[in-house]
């Protein structure tokens, strides 16, 4: 099992910065990669950004590309996710996901091809 704990989400004005971080615990050893998915009231889940074991690759939805970094600490278990130039439309609960398969390169947008999940974390971005 793999425990997964978000942390930095707050409240920021447009234009401004947040940096999430992901805590993973357990038997990290088995994680291909990592991903972040947000999930905004009323809509579904969607993906965001995602890194493989290594950090050499990383993926981003259209929306966030250009204004946030995905980066990965193996030697700390840690994925962290940089947002600048937050817009009110990424305000969301953000998602930290852990996924075993080395499919991920391909599927890195499907939510079911992770395997663990954090709690969450809520970005409010007001405009």
């Amino acid at each position: 099992q793999v425990q997964l704990v978000e942390s930095g989400g707050g409240l920021v004005q447009a234009g401004g910065s947040l940096r999430l971080s992901c805590a993973a615990s357990g038997r990290t050893f088995s994680l291909y990669g990592m991903g972040w998915f947000r999930q905004a009231p009323g809509k579904e889940r969607e993906f965001v950004a995602a890194v493989t074991s290594s950090g050499a690759n990383t993926y981003y939805a259209t929306s966030v590309k250009g204004r946030f970094t995905i980066s990965r600490d193996s030697a700390k278990n840690t994925v962290s996710l940089q947002m600048n130039s937050l817009k009110p439309e990424d305000t969301a609960v953000y998602y930290c996901a852990g996924s075993k398969s080395a499919g991920l390169i391909v599927y890195y947008r499907d939510s079911s091809k992770y395997d663990y999940w954090g709690q969450g974390t809520k970005v409010t971005v007001s405009s």
